[in-house]
């Protein structure tokens, strides 16, 4: 079955955003891509900074959705938390590649919408991370850590393999786009948190292994 035209204008403009740059794309190349009318783009997002806003709102509820989740778990123990929090946010990447290589790129660029994202969204993000490993070295699970540096390091693993594609592929020879990836990332990231976060007093990780 034929994507609607919207579908059909997103999917167009994040191939040709990833491709040519948000500034080399015009409105008709979308429209010719999606083929549609370019009428179509301005019915549904008046323009293309338009579109380019509902890319960020679409990436982001999305990743906070698969944030929240694993928040949720929170009561089962922070490292489990965590781990869930990792592994849900790579599996949405991977599935959502070309849209997180695009939006990431663009956060990096001092735009009037990454600053309203980053007093959103990022906030949001925030929030979770932080009252994770808080409760985490509450309960003795991780080691003290700075939580400011910590959730630095998180993001950083989060980004990488999304926003440096080249290096990952050419040099390191590690396929993000490949389904194996998100669960072979995630038990990475496992590991990072076992052994740069986490104590090795007895916690609620040894009670989870039999859930």
């Amino acid at each position: 079955m034929r994507k609607n035209s919207k579908a059909a204008i997103m999917d167009a403009a994040i191939y040709l955003f990833n491709t040519k740059g948000f500034k080399g794309t015009s409105v008709r190349d979308i429209a010719a891509r999606a083929n549609v009318n370019a009428a179509n783009i301005s019915y549904y997002f008046q323009n293309k900074n338009g579109l380019l806003e509902n890319c960020f709102t679409v990436f982001f509820e999305g990743y906070l959705d698969e944030l929240e989740k694993g928040f949720s778990s929170l009561e089962y123990g922070s490292e489990y938390c965590l781990n869930q929090m990792l592994g849900n946010v790579v599996r949405y990447q991977c599935e959502n590649i070309q849209l997180t290589r695009f939006i990431l790129r663009e956060m990096t660029i001092d735009s009037q919408i990454v600053r309203e994202i980053m007093s959103t969204y990022h906030v949001k993000e925030r929030y979770m991370f932080k009252k994770v490993l808080e409760a985490g070295m509450e309960n003795g699970e991780f080691k003290k850590h700075s939580i400011q540096y910590t959730i630095l390091q998180l993001k950083g693993l989060l980004q990488m393999p999304f926003l440096n594609t080249q290096y990952v592929t050419e040099v390191l020879h590690v396929l993000p786009h490949e389904t194996y990836f998100a669960d072979k990332y995630s038990h990475e990231l496992s590991n990072w948190i076992k052994g740069i976060l986490c104590t090795e007093q007895p916690s609620h990780r040894k009670i989870l292994m039999t859930i």
